[in-house]
């Protein structure tokens, strides 16, 4: 028999179900009376017969309805069992979720012309994201590009075989906008296998197609002199730039008939840039911190500026001469190594020798030197820049570290009276009247204004610009002495000067100094050489 699931509840047969009758009325007041109805329905041989081919259908994929042969059960009453449940109460479908769900549904068996009823009808199109990390930078925008290939093709007209280094030099100053001392620096990085020649194919792939065009002129410059696997620069890196600009710079061209000053002038230059350059001090220059120095605007005012002497900042002949000077004067032996005793006459026997003992110690910085108890040409470098220009903060980390007797990070009244005592000693020998410390340390109070009177920390040091007196009352006494009475030679030069340095003031006075000295020893020896070539002295 067919079974239709649209009866009504009306022409249910309660005999064939071996019930008593019931009124529609009672079925539909009392769900109790329902739920037995459907109990007793469940238990007839036939329906196991009707589920049991409905579940068939329905896992074969074929129509909810089944033909079931009763010779007990007529088709009336099969007809009317769905309507056991009111009109209009049928229970709800199972709602199709509006997002995509992890869990996975299983199909209906065979294939279906219409594809997946899931599937959204207007997917709309995945959007094309364009590349936007690069490994060596992203590659230059069509405009520079062809301005650039432009103007190589200029340099490059007639060479169709390369150029030779000295005839680079224009490509590094006018296309690469570097330095021109970089030229043989940036020759030899695309000219990788010596051949002596770097062709416009060579040159496009290495500025161009290499990226380096549209790297900033920090990143330029850093990329050209480092190791290709090393992520820092090292003094050793600086040298070939240093070669050339000795070799082409008509401020330095006196010096190319004295190679072994060249070497030196060269070795300081990178001495103090490192000083200023590399804040860690572990001889490892960054990328971070070449952009935060000032060395590529130095560099380019080296190459525009024909007076060497002019470039203050790490390029100044001057500059070298009074620092070689200095280690000369103290370097009795000429052994090119200083020890305490060398140390203690700087300055005219200036320093403690308790801050010597300190510097000897290496707690400021490790020496460089490899002999016991010996101070080399680069240590001393670092000292000199750090005694005569106390304002800069890499001085005040280096006398900071000195007086820091335990190394905590604070200086306290006790550490600054330890060096403070042998000041104190020393003037009552030179029978001046002796400052006591306890007003010394008032006055250092008054001066630095730190968080806690207590004790100073760098950073109540680092924010007073007479930090550098406070070390200098420790342990310079002649400075201290210059400081209390308020030398007029020394406030006029800071008021007619106020943007160079006391390391520039210190190199200025001392050059004049030094230069006087040296033309009053060659009027008497009847010589005008600048250097003794026999190299037992720089006159």
């Amino acid at each position: 028999m067919d079974v239709d699931f649209n009866g009504d509840v009306a022409v249910l047969d309660a005999e064939l179900l071996q019930l008593p009758d019931v009124s529609p009325l009672a079925i539909k007041a009392n769900s109790f009376v329902a739920e037995k109805l459907f109990d007793q329905w469940l238990s007839l041989p036939d329906t196991l017969t009707l589920v049991k081919s409905l579940v068939n259908n329905a896992k074969g994929g074929g129509p909810l309805n089944a033909s079931v042969s009763s010779s007990n059960t007529s088709a009336s009453v099969i007809n009317a069992l769905p309507s056991m449940f009111p009109a209009g109460s049928t229970p709800p479908l199972s709602p199709r979720s509006s997002s995509s769900s992890p869990r996975t549904t299983k199909q209906r068996a065979g294939p279906s012309p219409f594809g997946s009823p899931l599937k959204l009808k207007n997917e709309p199109a995945k959007e094309l994201i364009p590349q936007f990390y690069f490994e060596d930078g992203p590659p230059p925008p069509t405009e520079l590009k062809e301005r650039c290939l432009f103007r190589i093709n200029q340099f490059f007209y007639g060479h169709m075989d390369g150029l030779q280094m000295n005839e680079f030099k224009p490509v590094t100053k006018e296309i690469c906008k570097l330095p021109s001392f970089f030229s043989a620096a940036l020759f030899k990085k695309i000219d990788v296998n010596s051949t002596g020649i770097v062709t416009r194919d060579a040159f496009v792939d290495y500025w161009i197609n290499g990226s380096i065009l549209t790297k900033d002129i920090a990143s330029q410059i850093f990329t050209i002199l480092k190791k290709p696997d090393l992520r820092h620069l090292t003094k050793e890196d600086f040298k070939p730039i240093l070669r050339e600009l000795l070799a082409t710079h008509p401020g330095l061209e006196f010096l190319q008939s004295t190679p072994e000053f060249q070497e030196r002038y060269a070795e300081t230059v990178i001495y103090r840039i490192f000083y200023y350059v590399n804040r860690l001090g572990n001889g490892y220059l960054t990328l971070r911190e070449l952009k935060r120095s000032d060395l590529i605007s130095a560099m380019q005012h080296a190459d525009e500026e024909e007076d060497i002497n002019k470039v203050l900042r790490y390029f100044s002949y001057e500059h070298f001469y009074v620092i070689y000077c200095k280690f000369w004067e103290l370097d009795t032996d000429h052994d090119f190594l200083i020890d305490k005793e060398n140390l203690i006459r700087y300055g005219n026997h200036a320093l403690t020798y308790r801050i010597v003992d300190r510097i000897f110690s290496q707690i400021p910085r490790k020496f460089t030197s490899t002999v016991e108890e010996k101070m080399g040409y680069e240590d001393f470098v670092y000292f000199i820049l750090s005694e005569e220009d106390k304002s800069a903060e890499i001085s005040l980390e280096y006398w900071f570290k000195c007086i820091d007797l335990d190394g905590n990070g604070i200086l306290t009244r006790n550490e600054m009276q330890f060096f403070y005592e042998e000041q104190l000693h020393r003037m009552e020998c030179m029978a001046q009247e002796p400052v006591l410390f306890e007003d010394i340390l008032c006055q250092i109070v008054d001066m630095i204004h730190p968080e806690d009177d207590s004790y100073f920390t760098f950073r109540d040091l680092k924010s007073s610009k007479l930090s550098g007196s406070v070390f200098n009352i420790l342990f310079n006494l002649n400075k201290f002495m210059a400081f209390e009475s308020r030398d007029p030679f020394l406030i006029r030069q800071e008021r007619e000067n106020p943007n160079l340095t006391e390391w520039d003031r210190f190199a200025h006075r001392e050059y004049i100094r030094l230069s006087m000295e040296e033309d009053a020893d060659d009027a008497s020896n009847g010589s005008a050489d600048v250097w003794d070539e026999s190299l037992d002295g720089p006159f």
